[in-house]
């Protein structure tokens, strides 16, 4: 749903737009989209140094979005906010799920020692595949941490 409208919209290619090439652009006005800002807390586009509002191309497309929903879906706000949650749930549901298909499963919680490891002759170098085997080790750990707090930071929108 999210690129419907704007699949069909001449929407130029750039990082931010202005209030007011927003509002060209969806054809609607600049106090309704600020008055959307306050009730959609999933819209909020940042500011320039002088105040003025830049939204990126995401949020002009949840603008459409929100559009879609209340004007030719019939939406009430309540409802909308509600919609776009279980829209934005299940793109991130969908998204780990692409994800897990490509990364394959989940890796083993202890790396296994092979036995080459086990038959290195020198000392020295059975030592230096053990630390190797433990940075990697507090590697995966930190990112395993790292995905957990984005998938915590994902399902808030």
């Amino acid at each position: 749903m999210q690129t419907d409208h704007s699949s069909t919209l001449n929407i130029p290619d750039k990082l931010f737009f202005r209030i007011g090439e927003v509002a060209r652009i969806t054809e609607l006005k600049p106090y309704v989209l600020r008055y959307w800002e306050s009730e959609f807390p999933i819209l909020k586009p940042g500011k320039s140094r002088t105040g003025q509002r830049l939204y990126k191309r995401a949020d002009l497309d949840t603008v459409l979005e929100i559009k879609c929903l209340l004007r030719d879906r019939k939406f009430t706000i309540k409802g909308a906010r509600a919609e776009l949650l279980r829209l934005r749930r299940a793109r991130t549901q969908a998204a780990e799920a692409d994800e897990t298909v490509r990364l394959g499963p989940e890796v083993v919680d202890e790396p296994s020692v092979s036995a080459a490891d086990d038959a290195l002759p020198d000392p020295e170098l059975r030592q230096r595949a053990d630390r190797q085997r433990e940075a990697l080790s507090s590697v995966r750990d930190a990112l395993q941490e790292l995905r957990s707090d984005l998938q915590d930071f994902r399902s808030q929108f």
